[in-house]
């Protein structure tokens, strides 16, 4: 048995009870495949790992630090009990959260189909159930969704940090515990950062109206309600469709398909709240006593969040990296996108968080992944990981200043040894190729400094010219073949894509570059990677299924955007072409809470100003904000508004009906690569236009 066989043998403690197989769940994002623990693949077209990946996975095994089995021992390590159940349904009816899906890596087996360091990832995010952080203090429900939700013992109650997704994860891992402990009331709620599955479950724990009256606080870092709203609503549709290939949401789980997303299983598919914070964290370190329970909280503004904190509990020895320190490398580009993060900032608050409480702490645990116990082991953890980005940010930065560019630095920048044999420096959640690119994009932008690649054709006007000038597509096809068969497959990639883009309906070529992809896919280490090369060769081979759906935000995140943000992406949503010539200045004002607003429409261009009104608008708009939120919310229009007495509309209104028509409603259908739309795009759903749309998911950061 290899080293990896071992070792996943040691953890069929996290399996406490088997399950059968379920074909669907919530959302369309949890699909299991009763093939998986036979070793058959899920797609009639799929493959088996060629001899050049299986070459490629016996030489990780035998060359990365297996026999390092400390993450195994800490993930175990206070375990008390797992439920009976491994399957969570939501309140729809349909399956919220399924641990017993992932089932097949708990078998002892070695799969060539998975980069054998992401199998030990995977395997280390299998432990389910309750386990004691700090006796008889601190514990943490795991494998209830992406993140761990963590209970800390005070005088009367629960303290409750991140609550998870989805209110049925989070309700069910509070009735675990209490169920196992003690029932106990929960009294302060901790939100250690902006991102969904660290606070969309919250309603699942608290009762918004014991948060209204100051019974039970909530905490969250300054600027948390405007970064948990705002960072993904600009582009929000085309985050959850690029969501689908990160996130693989249209993979079953199976050693071919979807195995893990590096900072644990995958998102709950249920639904999803948010409560406003009580209680701000706006210094950079601030000491909280609730209940009896002291709390430092650190700010890390610039890290894996805009809005995020630290936590040390000195009662305890304790320190919350929240998800600055988990079990991998995070992300410094999402490839779902997102704004790029700091490399060099977030090893500098590592290292505040080091001296300031690494030289203390005896635990150390996070919102997601497993602690790590004795101040040797945190501080050399804590050390890994501020080398690591400190070292992605400064030798990037030195690969540029010595002439390599942004398409270049994916091939050329490497880890150095010494963090390579540490399993705290790989990248799971990002990726050395991708995260390495992100940092120099940060500094010096998309452009490689080559006036050729300044305005380059789109894919779709360049590709015909490379097809014929490569002689159509026999002599690329033959080529292809040959350079897959010979195990060069970003070569293949390089070429079969431009046939693919030239040649949209070229089955031949797309179910060769779908071969090319998969085996690229069950190469990688990082799950994003592996996920979106595997998503592209199932689209690729299927085509896109029609009517996708994303998991919505529910009515909480709406009501939480400010006026002014949806004003804004109303501008994102309105089609300059048909705006050609229309002009208005509305004035809009929201009595309940005091604002006002001129919003103009002139160059095909909807702009607004807070805090200003226009002395002879076209239009003037009274409605409260409360009403307004139907509006955002879809369940009410202006008109249904005007017509109940809540809501004027005075002056003209021509241009403002006619806007009915020109917001576009997006969808997220469209194709990421060539060829894979098998029905026409969605023309959005049915509904006011000025309904707000989904925002995009920032579960996993």
């Amino acid at each position: 048995m290899s080293k990896l066989a071992v070792t996943t043998a040691l953890t069929l403690v996290f399996a406490m009870a088997s399950v059968g197989q379920v074909a669907a769940a919530g959302g369309g994002a949890v699909l299991s495949d009763p093939g998986a623990k036979e070793g058959r693949h899920f797609d009639a077209k799929g493959k088996m790992p060629s001899k050049f990946t299986i070459e490629l996975q016996n030489g990780l095994r035998k060359s990365l630090p297996f026999d390092d089995r400390r993450d195994f021992e800490e993930a175990k390590r206070g375990f008390i009990a797992a439920p009976d159940y491994t399957q969570i349904m939501s309140d729809a009816g349909t399956v919220a959260w399924d641990m017993g899906s992932y089932d097949f890596l708990l078998m002892g087996k070695d799969f060539d189909s998975i980069n054998p360091s992401l199998q030990r990832q995977a395997i280390l995010n299998m432990a389910y159930g309750l386990y004691e952080v700090v006796p008889g203090r601190i514990y943490q429900v795991r494998g209830f969704d992406l993140a761990n939700i963590s209970f800390i013992r005070s005088d009367t109650g629960w303290i409750v940090f991140d609550p998870l997704t989805a209110k049925e994860t989070a309700r069910a891992a509070l009735q675990f515990v209490n169920e196992k402990l003690g029932e106990r009331p929960v009294v302060a709620v901790v939100y250690s950062h902006s991102h969904t599955d660290h606070y969309g479950g919250v309603r699942g724990v608290v009762d918004e109206a014991d948060v209204a009256s100051g019974k039970v606080p909530v905490i969250a870092p300054v600027g948390f309600m405007r970064h948990a709203v705002a960072e993904n609503v600009y582009a929000g549709n085309a985050m959850n469709r690029r969501a689908m290939f990160q996130y693989g949401l249209l993979l079953p789980r199976s050693p071919f398909g979807h195995v893990d997303q590096s900072i644990g299983k995958n998102t709950a598919a249920g639904n999803t709240g948010l409560i406003a914070p009580t209680r701000l964290v706006e210094k950079p370190f601030e000491t909280i006593t609730v209940d009896g329970v002291t709390m430092v909280f650190q700010n890390t503004p610039g890290t894996e969040a805009p809005a995020e904190m630290n936590t040390y509990f000195p009662q305890f020895k304790a320190f919350w990296a929240a998800e600055n320190i988990t079990g991998t490398i995070h992300n410094i580009y999402t490839l779902r996108g997102a704004l790029v993060r700091d490399a060099l900032e977030w090893s500098k608050q590592i290292n505040v968080a080091l001296y300031e409480f690494g030289q203390e702490a005896e635990v150390m645990f996070a919102s997601h992944s497993w602690p790590r116990f004795g101040n040797e082991r945190i501080q050399e953890v804590m050390r890994t990981q501020r080398d690591t980005y400190a070292n992605l940010n400064n030798q990037v930065l030195h690969l540029a200043n010595r002439g390599v560019t942004i398409n270049e630095i994916q091939n050329v920048y490497r880890l150095p040894d010494s963090l390579r044999t540490q399993w705290a420096a790989h990248s799971y959640h990002g990726s050395e190729e991708h995260n390495s690119r992100a940092v120099l994009n940060r500094y010096l932008g998309y452009w490689d400094g080559n006036p050729a690649t300044l305005i380059p054709l789109s894919p779709r006007d360049s590709a015909p010219l490379y097809v014929e000038m490569m002689g159509g597509a026999g002599p690329i096809l033959k080529k292809g073949q040959e350079l897959f068969d010979t195990g060069r497959y970003l070569h293949a990639v390089e070429i079969l894509n431009k046939l693919v883009y030239a040649q949209p309906g070229n089955e031949v070529a797309k179910n060769l570059l779908a071969d090319t992809f998969e085996q690229i896919g069950y190469q990688k280490e990082s799950p994003s990677l592996r996920n979106s090369f595997l998503a592209a060769a199932y689209e690729l081979r299927n085509g896109m299924p029609a009517g996708l759906q994303v998991k919505t935000s529910g009515p909480d995140t709406i009501r939480a955007m400010s006026t002014d943000l949806w004003l804004d992406f109303l501008g994102v949503r309105l089609d300059a072409a048909e705006a050609a010539g229309l002009r208005t200045v509305i004035n809009l004002v929201t009595p309940d809470n005091g604002e006002k607003f001129v919003v103009e429409l002139s160059n095909s261009t909807l702009t607004n100003i807070k805090g200003r009104q226009a002395a002879n608008p076209d239009l003037t708009i009274t409605v409260n904000r409360t009403d307004l939120e139907t509006v955002m919310a879809g369940t009410a229009t202006l008109d249904d508004l005007v017509k109940a007495g809540k809501a004027t509309l005075d002056g003209d209104r021509t241009v403002f009906d006619r806007m009915r028509g020109i917001l576009v409603q997006f969808t997220p259908d469209f194709a990421l690569v060539p060829g894979t739309v098998r029905a026409a795009p969605g023309q959005g759903p049915e509904g006011d236009p000025f309904a707000q749309q989904e925002p995009g998911d920032t579960s996993g950061g």
